[in-house]
């Protein structure tokens, strides 16, 4: 059976016209995200990393060029896409209603949109936590009983209840303290390797790209395009441990050595602008 969840982008353009100042974001943009597989996207800041996680999300539209979906059209600038359960979006700052349960957190997606009837969706919801990792006992907490860590990690679950064909993640881990997001790490690998769900992480975090990722693109300062393709050879399963290891400093080294590159460009570029 073949994998769903591929993601195809094809010389993709984004520019933005606020009050007639054209702003270019993306140009000629390309890349593969294979299916099942966990890619990690870095790059300067504003060098449009979230921009085009928000046009495979379906909340903006290329300009040009085109985003598929298992070879069928996504997106393109005469395609009004939409945001769909088959991509959800994680992002920095969570989103758990206070009010219910990590249970009824979990369900609602489901029951919203009527595929699911409430007892079916609780008891896929009780089923993904089991999954998780035994995290059963906080059904029935709510989200502030709960450390930001957790509250994380039902936001993922969240997401993963609607049967995603793409998980995209924008800086999930940013706010979180070194012990955290240590851990969030270790969860999102494990969640990976259980769910086979093709992932797409945006993060300044190079050394956390490197230990998540199967494969790390970096891109140029803005207008964005991918510079260097970087294929993580460590294998899996990962453990944080990975990262002292000779083979982990060396692509970590390669992929600093890249985005310094573009962010001199970037602050070269800004000097010029100011001056």
């Amino acid at each position: 059976m073949t994998k769903s969840g591929a993601i195809s982008i094809n010389a993709v353009q984004k520019i933005y016209d606020p009050e007639g100042a054209a702003v270019h974001a993306l140009e000629d943009c390309t890349c593969e995200i294979p299916a099942g597989k966990f890619v990690a996207m870095v790059g300067p800041s504003g060098c449009g990393k979230s921009t085009l996680l928000n046009m495979i999300a379906g909340f903006d539209s290329p300009s040009k060029g085109a985003i598929q979906l298992d070879g069928e059209l996504l997106a393109d600038s005469s395609t009004k896409i939409r945001p769909n359960s088959d991509r959800v979006v994680v992002f920095q700052n969570g989103a758990l209603f206070p009010w219910k349960t990590v249970l009824e957190n979990i369900a609602y997606g489901p029951i919203v949109q009527k595929k699911l009837s409430r007892e079916q969706a609780e008891n896929e919801a009780l089923r993904l936590l089991g999954k998780a990792g035994d995290l059963e006992r906080i059904a029935h907490s709510f989200p502030g009983q709960i450390s930001s860590g957790m509250q994380r990690r039902v936001e993922i679950l969240r997401a993963l209840i609607n049967q995603p064909k793409i998980l995209l993640l924008d800086e999930p881990f940013r706010a979180m303290d070194t012990v955290s997001k240590s851990k969030m790490h270790q969860h999102l690998l494990d969640i990976h390797q259980r769910f086979q769900t093709t992932i797409l992480l945006i993060t300044h975090d190079l050394a956390e790209a490197i230990l998540l990722a199967d494969v790390v693109l970096v891109m140029t300062t803005r207008p964005g395009t991918i510079k260097l393709n970087i294929d993580v050879d460590l294998p899996r399963p990962r453990t944080n441990s990975m990262t002292i290891s000779e083979r982990f400093t060396e692509l970590q080294k390669q992929a600093i050595a890249a985005v310094h590159e573009e962010a001199r460009k970037a602050f070269e570029r800004g000097e010029k602008e100011l001056a």
